[in-house]
């Protein structure tokens, strides 16, 4: 199985990221893309030649789970530091780089996570025209002690931690905190200053270019062969589905596969969205009966979660047969999904749950794996979905877990919990939308707590089970906040569903933040 990387390679200059393993490591490259910037995701073992392969304009080295200390940790390769572009250390980036000129890296007895406030000493080419004190995220246990004797101090936090440092001679700069993540205050200005003051890249780099590059690409590997791919009827599926389709026509066949569970009524809603809106070729093959016997009894959510990787693979290995050969298998995988399992491909980050498109298929499979979204982020694939011509509708829908409701149900998975769920969600996201708020909010969907609590109904007492709902607001899903729902929102969504979902006397709103929650429940 060969993962086929679609994103387009072969432009005049931009910025090389060394990946240290962080979960941020692809916002990185995602916020500099933004800023119209090209770039390109290195890891810390590759050759200067392979580093080279376009116009580095500036290199930054991402963060990172280790410590300097640890004898596997990734280095510094000191061929960069010979490439006469400037460089910006991240967190652990910061603390290599350090390193590396023989600066000290201290152990922190206590570390920084979440927000801190950092207060600027002197000027600085990164920070200009940034105000004099700035709101950042930290995410560090170890922390620069002693800088080498040619940086110098450029900001503090106020726990009086080294927040950020200049080289004196070379246009090297290093930052404990996280830049790329929307907590941050001031964040494009500090990595525009990077780019564009400091680096001098030019800005001409957008989605037009992906999408040209991708169709082409996808052309160029397919070649005359057949492609399969996976269809859910997500903004991330419709894209990609659209991407195929554009570039090698009915030489790609759509499967959906419906494993019971989807949302209330979604499997109509997919077919008729993917055939009719989008004139895809779909097929749809109901497997639910046996998702639902392989979960029975199984409460773990990533032994969940491995289940329906596996049922998924094996629904699609028996479709594809029953629809003739193919050479690919295409999926809408994008970057959260493959940092959230652990695999960047580059350097390892820690696995915080799986994701069943990601680095499960087994090699007894017969066709290549083709993935144009892998390193895109969900705002990203909807800009590119808009200058497709999808409808606004199907970009502005909310993400949707591969595995399901089965990530939203606590506890076992069986058709009886999944049918309170659909209900209680739909009314949730009926009232959204009536209300105006619907497209407020990056993600919202209710949760089946497996807990009774007692209730008053008619006069006599009750004892079911609980809905969670859960609303946030986000950019890339890396990061998201709570939602402030109006109470009168939450108020007609308690009484509905108290009233009309069978089984349920008791709604909670779920008030915490990713990080430390997920946005999902599991």
């Amino acid at each position: 199985m060969q993962q086929k990387n679609l994103l387009a390679s072969n432009m005049k200059q931009g910025i090389a990221i060394v990946d240290y393993g962080s979960q941020y490591t692809q916002l990185i490259a995602r916020r500099v893309r933004e800023l119209g910037v090209y770039s390109e995701i290195f890891a810390p073992s590759s050759s200067l030649d392979k580093i080279s392969s376009f116009d580095i304009k500036g290199v930054v080295l991402s963060g990172g789970p280790t410590s300097v200390y640890d004898s596997e940790s990734p280095k510094v390769n000191s061929e960069i530091l010979s490439l006469d572009v400037p460089i910006l250390g991240i967190c652990y980036g910061m603390q290599t780089l350090v390193n590396e000129l023989n600066g000290d890296i201290e152990r922190g007895e206590k570390g920084e996570y979440g927000f801190a406030q950092i207060k600027f000493k002197g000027s600085s080419p990164l920070f200009k025209d940034v105000k004099d004190k700035l709101k950042v995220w930290m995410s560090h246990g170890d922390r620069v002690e002693g800088a080498h004797k040619n940086f110098r101090v450029i900001a503090k936090s106020d726990n009086n931690i080294i927040a950020a440092i200049e080289h004196t001679t070379k246009p090297f700069y290093g930052v404990q905190f996280h830049p790329e993540v929307t907590h941050t205050q001031d964040k494009n200005k500090i990595l525009s200053n990077f780019l564009f003051s400091i680096s001098n890249c030019n800005n001409a780099w957008g989605s037009g270019d992906f999408i040209e590059e991708s169709v082409s690409a996808i052309r160029s590997s397919v070649g005359d062969k057949k492609v399969v791919c996976g269809i859910s009827g997500g903004v991330d599926s419709s894209v990609m589905g659209k991407l195929l389709y554009m570039a090698i026509g009915d030489q790609c066949k759509f499967i959906f596969v419906d494993h019971g569970l989807l949302r209330k009524n979604e499997a109509e809603e997919v077919l008729d969205s993917i055939s009719n809106g989008l004139g895809l070729d779909l097929s749809v093959f109901d497997y639910s009966d046996k998702f639902f016997n392989d979960l029975k009894g199984v409460e773990d959510p990533e032994k969940k979660r491995k289940i329906i990787g596996k049922n998924f693979i094996d629904a699609f290995e028996e479709s594809t047969k029953k629809m003739g050969k193919f050479d690919f298998l295409a999926q809408g995988t994008l970057y959260p999904d493959v940092i959230e399992s652990g695999f960047s491909g580059l350097g390892k980050t820690a696995k915080i749950k799986s994701h069943h498109n990601v680095g499960g298929l087994p090699s007894r499979l017969k066709f290549d794996l083709i993935e144009p979204l892998r390193d895109l982020f969900k705002d990203e694939v909807r800009s590119i979905g808009e200058m497709l011509g999808i409808e606004k509708s199907l970009l502005l829908r909310h993400p949707f877990p591969g595995p399901g409701l089965a990530v939203r149900i606590l506890g076992e998975v069986n058709r009886e919990r999944v049918a309170v769920l659909q209900d209680a969600d739909s009314i949730f996201i009926e009232i959204l939308k009536k209300m105006g708020e619907y497209d407020k909010i990056w993600q919202a969907f209710c949760v089946l707590i497996p807990i009774n609590t007692v209730g008053v109904m008619g006069d006599c007492r009750t004892y079911e089970g609980i809905i969670g709902l859960r609303a946030v607001v986000s950019i890339d899903g890396m990061t998201a906040d709570w939602y402030r729902m109006p109470s009168e929102v939450l108020e007609q969504c308690s009484s509905r569903i108290v009233n009309e979902v069978e089984g349920v006397n008791r709604v909670v709103y779920d008030v915490t933040s990713k990080p430390p929650s997920t946005i999902e429940w599991e």
